[in-house]
């Protein structure tokens, strides 16, 4: 058998096969709240071996764009069980993405009485969209103090509870892509000069903090992480200690316990590759579950798992329009092509319907 569909376990759970559907923002979850339509959507692609959700804000000053999911009011807890329920009734595993946006956000986006907070008052480069104002420049967020950093990290420790209390099998805490916790790591976004800013040390000390959080809640064994070495999404950029604080960071979860590290490499999308020689660094150094990601197909995907540069293999958008990508996978089977006018709309057009 090929080695993308054998079974493997994570933490606690049996999984069928090592392929992971990859968080992937679609922008449905209107008012915040997950709906039966995004039920829908996830239940259709329950062969996966894990779902990984799309991201979902942990506080109501991280849901930066328009009609991104949360999980933190008993609403949003509600909505996402049946989400929950639909994945499990049709066989899957699924794992909430918590992500807090940072600064990378609008307050048209953002509830009543919520803030664009971040590491440094630094505007993130570029424009965003709102659903009231259209396409708006970032603002400058405002500096997190020492009181924010710790509500912030209570507030993940509340969403984990939150996640399990809305039937999710465990949680990725998104450390990649530009979002808060990645706006800790780079340099380019955190310019503090307090213990959260500076050297390696301080500036993995807020991903540190939230892992440790997280597990105290829920368990290791239902918690990962992903990020972005190398990364240039939301003005992040490399610098010459990128390599070290990864390694660094790696072998702090590792210690903490997490379950898997999910490593994201968007050199297929016109990003700088992550070297693999830091790919292997980090597999080193980490001694839980490793996730591999960035462009794959099948022969790829079975080719780096059969030579041990990772455990699961995650997809993105494949999975958008071909619900059944597991089954294409395993048949050879052509895939169909993603129309990219759908990713962030409202409706079922692209998303459950093609």
């Amino acid at each position: 058998m090929e080695p993308l569909f054998t079974p493997i376990t994570l933490g606690t759970l049996q999984l069928p096969n090592r392929i992971v559907m990859a968080p992937m923002t679609r922008c449905r979850a209107l008012g915040n709240v997950a709906n039966p339509l995004m039920a829908r959507y996830y239940s259709q692609r329950a062969d996966a071996g894990l779902i990984i959700t799309e991201g979902t804000s942990p506080s109501p000053n991280g849901l930066g764009y328009a009609r991104i999911p949360g999980v933190f009011s008993p609403e949003q807890i509600a909505g996402w069980k049946t989400v929950t329920d639909a994945v499990h009734a049709a066989g899957g595993r699924i794992f909430v993405q918590l992500m807090h946006t940072g600064r990378v956000g609008h307050p048209a986006n953002l509830p009543p009485g919520a803030r664009l907070l971040a590491p440094s008052p630094l505007a993130a480069p570029g424009e965003i969209w709102t659903d009231t104002q259209g396409m708006q420049p970032y603002p400058v967020p405002t500096e997190m103090t020492e009181d924010d950093i710790a509500a912030t990290i209570e507030e993940y420790a509340t969403a984990c509870k939150n996640a399990i209390a809305a039937g999710f099998d465990g949680v990725e805490l998104h450390g990649a892509n530009g979002y808060l916790i990645d706006q800790f790591l780079n340099t380019a976004t955190n310019q503090r000069q307090d213990r959260w800013g500076g050297s390696i040390d301080n500036r993995i000390r807020f991903a540190l903090e939230v892992a440790k959080a997280a597990v105290a809640a829920i368990g290791g064994a239902r918690v990962g992480m992903r990020v972005s070495p190398y990364g240039v999404f939301n003005g992040t950029a490399a610098d010459p200690d990128m390599d070290a604080l990864y390694q660094r960071l790696a072998e702090a979860l590792s210690d903490i316990g997490l379950v898997y590290l999910h490593i994201v490499d968007h050199s297929s999308m016109g990003a700088p590759p992550v070297s693999q020689t830091l790919k292997d660094a980090l597999r080193s150094a980490f001694r839980g579950r490793y996730i591999l990601s960035g462009g794959y197909d099948a022969a790829r995907a079975n080719a780096d798992l059969a030579a041990g540069k990772g455990d699961l293999v995650a997809f993105g958008r494949p999975f958008i329009a071909n619900p059944d990508l597991v089954q294409k996978l395993a048949s050879g089977a052509a895939l169909a092509e993603a129309d990219p006018a759908t990713f962030y709309t409202a409706d079922a057009k692209g998303y459950t319907e093609f």
